[in-house]
């Protein structure tokens, strides 16, 4: 095993200038992270000098199989925190051979509605909260719990220390500093109300950014627990029963909210995401109404709600914002299973470009 480690851990730089470079994308579920690796002539210091790649797309349920290549499209680099040197995480998103996007490809709406004039100049910014549960490999059941059983009721597991607490912790840290090594802007860890289930939080990151950072971040996650042994889910309810459920609560501001008197246009911005909310459900992540019953820290998931400092509705303000006059707001509502390009610019879409529905009329069709 020491001369498998050597090998792994062997410095590519000292002998070549080529580097691996791992082609990362998303599968045909919306959520199973694929990739595959190339050799490429390096440094790589920009996605423009990569190379476009292709995948069977029958395998992965996103092409038949008698026409079955899809074309992935180069789109951020990060460093390898596996591999490391000079070797690059590589996120893609998919097209057909023709050059139209695939129904899965998700990256390229959101990227267009990042790149509307109006969207770019108030300058969005996401902090995204991603939720996630450790589950025993043999048994699918939360790590840390006995098989076939439950731990104490909730309570002492938030932000907890100890054995009979905490559940996790190595994967949880070697995580984060693999995430700070990779380039992301990671901003944060804790250990959340179930016990097995954690937290990292990512941004503030800017526009389209942010979900390729939380998609890497979810593939290193990925990697890290397969290290390990562990089985990772997303799954917004994955304990039936008196116990929390696992969201991805968006934190978002823009430019105008950020200047002096922007809790007036929060509060406008807010007005439309209420206006929009069965679309916003429809798209937040599948199974959410499991998690999204008005307990467990939730809002119903058929009623909109928002309020300052309360965890219970659908939209939160923090005590900051309100103080201050501006700042920014939580939306409460995607399920840790959202996909976050979709997220991240239906936010911006609702909140910004949205004026037209009720011709103009209305008193929160005002921009912001």
């Amino acid at each position: 095993m020491s001369l498998l480690s050597d090998l792994i851990n062997l410095n590519l730089s000292e002998t070549t200038d080529k580097i691996i470079a791992e082609y990362i994308w998303i599968g045909g579920s919306g959520m199973d992270l694929r990739s595959k690796a190339r050799t490429i002539k390096g440094p790589i210091t920009d996605v423009s000098q990569l190379p476009k790649w292709n995948y069977d797309g029958s395998s992965t349920g996103q092409a038949p199989g008698e026409d079955s290549e899809v074309i992935l499209y180069p789109q951020a680099i990060f460093k390898d925190p596996f591999r490391k040197g000079n070797n690059i995480l590589v996120m893609c998103d998919c097209y057909t051979p023709q050059g139209d996007p695939i129904p899965t490809n998700k990256r390229y709406q959101a990227a267009k509605i990042f790149q509307d004039p109006a969207v770019a100049d108030e300058e969005p910014w996401y902090g995204i909260e991603q939720e996630y549960t450790l589950l025993q490999k043999e048994v699918k059941w939360p790590l840390g719990w006995p098989v076939g059983g439950f731990p104490g009721p909730q309570g002492p597991y938030y932000c907890s220390a100890g054995a009979d607490k905490s559940f996790g912790r190595d994967i949880v840290d070697a995580h984060y500093k693999a995430c700070l090594y990779a380039g992301i802007n990671i901003s944060g860890i804790n250990g959340e109300v179930m016990p097995g289930q954690w937290e990292f939080q990512v941004g503030p990151s800017v526009g389209i950014t942010a979900g390729d950072q939380v998609w890497v971040a979810r593939y290193i996650l990925e990697r890290i627990t397969e290290i390990a042994g562990v089985v990772l889910t997303f799954d917004p309810k994955p304990i039936p029963g008196d116990w929390n459920g696992a969201g991805a609560h968006t934190n978002y501001s823009t430019k105008s909210t950020r200047k002096d008197g922007g809790f007036e246009l929060i509060k406008i911005a807010i007005g439309k995401l209420e206006l929009k909310h069965k679309k916003h459900i429809a798209a937040y992540g599948e199974g959410n109404e499991r998690r999204l019953t008005g307990r467990h820290e939730t809002a119903d998931i058929n009623t909109f709600s928002w309020g300052v400092a309360n965890r219970g509705a659908s939209v939160r303000v923090g005590r900051e914002t309100e103080k201050d006059g501006k700042g920014y707001f939580e939306d409460r509502r995607p399920a840790s299973n959202m996909d976050p390009y979709v997220v991240t610019s239906m936010i911006a879409e609702t909140t910004i470009l949205f004026f037209s529905e009720c011709g103009g009329s209305h008193s929160l069709c005002g921009g912001i």
